[in-house]
């Protein structure tokens, strides 16, 4: 478990200090893959850094599995550092090293017996699927097989947990996706923590279980990523959820021409695959208008969510029916 207890972050620019991170309370649980998302310079980074001390926090506590981070010395913090890997965005890998070097090095660092980091090594790239690619160098692999190297690195102390720091934004979607698929595999079969940041809330709706939502140096949202995604509160939260598919009245502007009561409705589970829409209009005897729609999932979970305009018949026992079946309602004009 890592628990931010008011941590924050300031730099010195000539005479003056510049808020980095406001202080911040955060619990991140054990096992769980949590995301945190903000627009550049909103202080992703530096709430990062600050989780193995790569960055000195200003003020406030960092707890690790009870362990208060803030209060370690150098040889505490080297103990700290093989527990936790990390995964950079520009991979950071060493250009002269071979792939299984570039492993190794890590386990070299520690002082492993040079026959148990060669099993180590040949163990973690069959793990990330580069067996084949351990003799090659950083310049004969593509941005994923690097990445892959990256991970492989991160992982060689058998850390407990990860932390990415916008490792999938210099590779092109088919590539995220499969690292992001590779994160997840190893989220659930070695139990690890992992911490992601990332400018791109697709890149939390597909992997992690919470999220928190940093604008301008403060914690303005965090919840399950279910609840956050579908639900947004925060207006720098819906900014990224709705990609400007909403304006200020959460109304798309071309409904303004639109007949009826517009509401948005979210289906969660198995209930995005029910004819549910459907069949409540035939029943309350309304015709209905999808104005919008998507149908996905976040992480493991199916949701839909419709924005509908219902017309004629009892729309209000309709909106009723909707809300008695478990889906999500919110009206967006009446």
């Amino acid at each position: 478990m890592i628990e931010f207890q008011q941590l924050q972050k300031s730099y010195a620019v000539g005479d003056r200090q510049v808020v980095a991170l406001h202080p911040l309370d955060l619990t991140i649980e054990s096992g769980e893959v949590f995301g945190i998302v903000g627009h550049s310079g909103a202080g992703k980074s530096t709430l990062i850094r600050l989780i193995n001390r790569l960055e000195e926090p200003s003020g406030g506590r960092l707890l690790i599995d009870g362990d208060d981070v803030t209060a370690l010395d150098r040889d505490g913090l080297r103990v700290l550092r093989r527990r936790i890997g990390m995964i950079f965005q520009h991979f950071n890998l060493l250009s002269s090293r071979t792939v299984a070097g570039n492993v190794a090095f890590p386990l070299q660092l520690a002082g492993t017996a040079h026959e148990r980091i060669d099993a180590r090594v040949a163990e973690l790239l069959e793990r990330v699927g580069l067996s084949d690619h351990a003799g090659k160098y950083p310049a004969q692999l593509s941005g994923g097989q690097k990445q892959r190297v990256g991970i492989a690195r991160a992982l060689a102390t058998g850390p407990r947990f990860l932390l990415c720091d916008e490792a999938t934004s210099a590779l092109d979607p088919q590539t995220t996706a499969s690292v992001l698929q590779l994160l997840a595999q190893i989220n659930r079969e070695l139990g690890l923590t992992i911490v992601l940041i990332t400018h791109e809330m697709e890149v939390i709706r597909r992997v992690c279980d919470r999220v928190g939502v940093l604008d301008g140096g403060r914690l303005v949202e965090t919840g399950p990523v279910t609840q956050v995604f579908l639900h947004p509160r925060h207006p720098t939260t819906r900014r990224f959820v709705s990609e400007d598919e909403y304006g200020e009245n959460g109304l798309h502007r071309d409904f303004d021409a639109v007949a009826g009561r517009i509401l948005r409705l979210t289906f969660l589970g198995a209930d995005t695959y029910q004819p549910l829409l459907g069949r409540i209009a035939r029943e309350t005897g309304v015709d209905y208008n999808i104005l919008s729609g998507r149908i996905d999932r976040i992480k493991d979970t199916p949701y839909g969510q419709l924005t509908v305009a219902l017309v004629g018949g009892d729309v209000a026992q309709a909106q009723a029916r909707f809300a008695a079946a478990g889906v999500a309602v919110e009206e967006l004009r009446a």
